[in-house]
């Protein structure tokens, strides 16, 4: 496995968005798509997890334009910090970097079938939306806070679409879950998996205050499955 350094450039300007490259040196693109941490130490690890299947990944720095390259720490003083960070991001705007960044990266060498994207909290609403907007292969969100309130989106996606949501989320009420499950029950292209015992973000494993290793396993399996039938290496 080997990372690189790329920039993609948009009217307003550039933004950073590393490369991890798997051990076969091609595959097809995933976008990974942050918290409201940053692209920091728990997004290197999915990226290079996420190579190790044999995809082209890529992180884009979304907060670029309120603080480029931020990285919160996994804390209370972090989580105030980043909340207070992710409150300035504009949603749309960020979107449309999302597309430039899809471009960008299915546009690579390395890129030999089709991108898809996962995202986390803030990305997990973000890869939802973007998958509205644009093509792509596949899409896992996971705990999205903004999908329950954007579910009029649904038609607009063709591709297949993974959910996770923990049933014990206190950001994302349990009944607002309960919408999600409604609203794609009898979609033949969506998928929506609650892990009942967990809360919010359980899957960022250098969040000490969030992390859930159980539920976090099965989500994870569980992805790994849909990508390998959806978007297979």
């Amino acid at each position: 496995m080997s990372a690189r350094a790329e920039s993609v450039t948009v009217e307003a300007g550039t933004f950073d968005m590393p490369i991890w490259l798997p051990e076969s040196g091609s595959g097809p693109g995933m976008l990974l798509i942050q918290e409201i941490w940053g692209v920091g130490p728990y997004i290197v690890e999915v990226a290079e997890e996420l190579a190790a299947l044999g995809y082209v990944v890529a992180a884009p720095d979304l907060f670029w334009r309120v603080e480029p390259n931020y990285v919160g720490t996994h804390d209370e003083e972090g989580l105030k910090q980043a909340i207070e960070v992710s409150s300035r991001f504009e949603v749309e705007t960020g979107v449309a970097d999302l597309a430039a960044a899809v471009d960008h990266l299915a546009g690579l060498p390395e890129v030999s079938a089709g991108v898809g994207a996962l995202g986390f909290c803030l990305g997990g609403t973000m890869a939802y939306l973007l998958a509205a907007r644009t093509t792509l292969g596949a899409v896992v969100s996971f705990y999205g806070s903004g999908v329950p309130d954007s579910l009029n989106l649904l038609p607009d996606i063709d591709c297949p679409v993974q959910f996770h949501f923990g049933g014990s989320d206190p950001y994302i009420p349990r009944e607002q879950v309960a919408l999600v499950e409604q609203a794609v029950s009898g979609l033949p292209n969506v998928e929506i998996h609650v892990q009942e015992d967990g809360g919010h973000a359980f899957h960022n494993r250098l969040a000490p205050m969030f992390h859930q290793p159980e539920p976090a396993a099965r989500a994870w399996a569980l992805t790994e499955a849909f990508l390998a039938k959806n978007l297979p290496v």
